[in-house]
């Protein structure tokens, strides 16, 4: 859980995966006007004690317009569905603005700054949880739901999206190629992002981000979905080219392997079925059979008990 989280929190540190998220996943018109080369990560500096307890979220800003009003992001991670989501994003926003008083961090016109609260989720149930704190509270008639707090968040769930906009296998995002990542079924549909994310990422400008990939892969998403690997083979990999190389190899190999996996199984079958037919038919003691089928003692023994009681 804490490597998948400090992945994604070393991920959505670089500004090309922000510039991604917001490009493709915000649907809004207000950021066809954000100046993306203006991204800013929130350093230390600008962060309160409170926040900077807060390890699984990340803060940027960047310049909406042709003035210096800056749009704030919290983007929060989370792996489960939580009910109270909308109460706890409530708090982080208030701290964050809270900080920003202190820092005097005002627009232009001495407002608070506006801030886009994001709910990044990769867990494999759908989002179930409300997405406003207003639907939380319950409303009372006679004026008293005047007062009745409102702050929604922008929630993307990953496996939703990733069964709804089939367009992304087209797009070069990178922030699409992960989520494909994070929820793909089988090795070769890794094997294709990963081919695209190498070529997109093979710039020298790029070698943070495509070191930060190649963490995630390696010591989070092969051994949490696909823990038949050599870990230490998967440990070795530094780049992401040896493991898109890697994942090729394992892919045209494979065939083989189930191949000689079925003739086994069925040689298997076979046997079994030869000895459950001597079990029946014949008075052959049990070593016999066994040497016969080559099916070991214990195989024979069991499979006799289960002749005797009639079952299959």
């Amino acid at each position: 859980m804490a490597d998948h989280d400090n992945s994604y929190k070393r991920l959505f540190s670089e500004p090309a995966m922000v510039r991604d998220l917001l490009t493709e996943f915000v649907q809004e018109e207000w950021v066809d006007q954000l100046d993306l080369d203006t991204l800013e990560k929130v350093s230390g500096s600008y962060v309160s004690d409170d926040l900077r307890d807060r390890e699984d979220d990340i803060i940027w800003r960047v310049r909406w317009g042709e003035g210096w009003l800056y749009v704030y992001l919290l983007i929060e991670f989370q792996r489960t569905v939580d009910r109270y989501m909308a109460v706890r994003v409530m708090a982080y926003e208030a701290l964050l603005y809270q900080d920003l008083i202190r820092q005097k961090a005002f627009t232009p016109a001495g407002k608070l700054p506006p801030v886009l609260p994001i709910v990044l989720y990769n867990g494999d149930q759908r989002w179930t949880a409300a997405q406003n704190v207003a639907d939380l509270v319950e409303p009372i008639p006679g004026g008293l739901s005047h007062y009745r707090p409102s702050l929604p968040y922008l929630l993307l769930d990953e496996a939703e999206i990733c069964q709804n906009e089939d367009h992304l296998e087209e797009t070069r995002n990178l922030v699409g190629a992960l989520f494909q990542l994070e929820h793909g079924q089988d090795l070769a549909q890794w094997e294709t992002v990963l081919k695209r994310l190498t070529e997109w990422l093979q710039a020298p400008e790029h070698a943070s981000l495509r070191r930060a990939f190649t963490v995630w892969v390696t010591r989070v998403l092969i051994p949490s979905r696909w823990p038949g690997f050599d870990p230490d083979e998967i440990s070795a990999l530094q780049d992401l080219q040896e493991v898109h190389a890697m994942l090729a190899e394992r892919i045209r190999e494979w065939p083989e392997r189930f191949k000689q996996e079925g003739i086994e199984v069925g040689e298997e079958r076979r046997a079994v079925q030869t000895a459950r037919n001597l079990i029946a038919d014949t008075s052959l003691p049990d070593e016999q059979i066994a040497n016969a089928t080559g099916l070991s003692l214990a195989h024979v023994q069991e499979l006799r008990r289960e002749v005797d009681s009639g079952t299959s």
